[in-house]
């Protein structure tokens, strides 16, 4: 199976039910500024959390991905609906896409989402085009054959919306409409954007500690907007490792989410990048620390 067809067809035409959506939540998002409210941003907040790092961050990025850490099977799932509510497909299909960045990092026409191709393109304009994550079984199989041969994970792939729906649901009958704008509309759609930028500007700006063979970069206000995922170079470097903030002033809330789970008992096998990384960091292998 060839990838590179594949991910040339996104820039065949511009992926309809995407486009619509993202507008539409962008739409929403601008209607929530006029329905200020510090409950609906309370509400905002906390969610921007629970699916951005437990969701996203920890569940779809470090545990399915990379399988930086094990946990058990329900909180597997538990994590993986937190990711759900973020919108951002089902977690066979990012996880897929993710893998085929590390994969073919930086390569035109095979990196899902590289810069090389432009930093609209970077950004969003992969997302609003052609395939965008939504790619034929055989691809999906491929690159995430772990997920597929888990009924659940094929299941939730599947009706990924329908945990946002149902929050959305609740949120509108039980507060009103600010909370549901600021809780669904703008949350989402600055969740977006956050992540979107660790595929952007994390290969754009900021500094590189490791001479990885890509463009990715360290870049701490991108870590601040995502939990810890904007130290990109530390994790370009070791993509399978849990924690992405190697420095004492790297902060990484995902990766202290995953120790707190450790404490708990509910998280174990965790990859780290070696204790030397930082002191010794010349002695990086690339051939040596690709992800799946």
């Amino acid at each position: 199976m060839q990838v590179e067809p594949i991910i040339n067809e996104r820039k065949s035409g511009i992926h309809r039910v995407n486009a619509t959506f993202i507008s539409f939540f962008h739409v929403g998002a601008v209607a929530a500024l006029f329905f200020p409210s510090w409950q609906g941003i309370v509400v905002a907040v906390f969610l921007y959390w629970l699916a951005g790092s437990l969701g996203i961050g920890m569940g779809y990025h470090r545990l399915l991905t990379h399988r930086g850490f094990k946990t058990p099977k329900w909180l597997e799932y538990i994590l993986t609906v937190c990711g759900m509510l973020a919108l951002q497909d089902g977690a066979i299909n990012w996880v897929a896409t993710h893998r085929i960045h590390h994969q073919h990092t930086e390569v035109p026409g095979v990196d899902p989402h590289t810069p090389r191709e432009g930093k609209w393109w970077s950004h969003a304009g992969w997302i609003l085009t052609g395939t965008a994550q939504q790619h034929p079984e055989s691809v999906l199989r491929r690159y995430a054959p772990d997920l597929y041969k888990d009924r659940v994970h094929v299941f939730l792939n599947r009706f990924y919306y329908m945990p946002l729906v149902i929050l959305g649901l609740i949120l509108l009958f039980a507060f009103g409409w600010s909370v549901f704008l600021w809780g669904v509309f703008f949350r989402v759609t600055l969740a977006l954007h956050a992540t979107w930028l660790v595929n952007s500007a994390t290969h754009l700006w900021g500094s590189r500690r490791f001479a990885t063979d890509d463009d990715s970069r360290n870049n701490w206000w991108v870590a601040l907007l995502t939990f810890g995922e904007g130290w990109h170079n530390n994790h370009h470097a070791y993509p399978a490792a849990a924690r992405h903030g190697l420095a004492w002033y790297e902060i990484d809330l995902n990766w202290w989410g995953i120790r707190l789970l450790q404490l708990l008992g509910l998280a174990k096998s965790i990859k780290l990048a070696p204790l030397n990384a930082i002191s010794a960091p010349q002695q990086f292998v690339p051939t040596a620390t690709k992800s799946e």
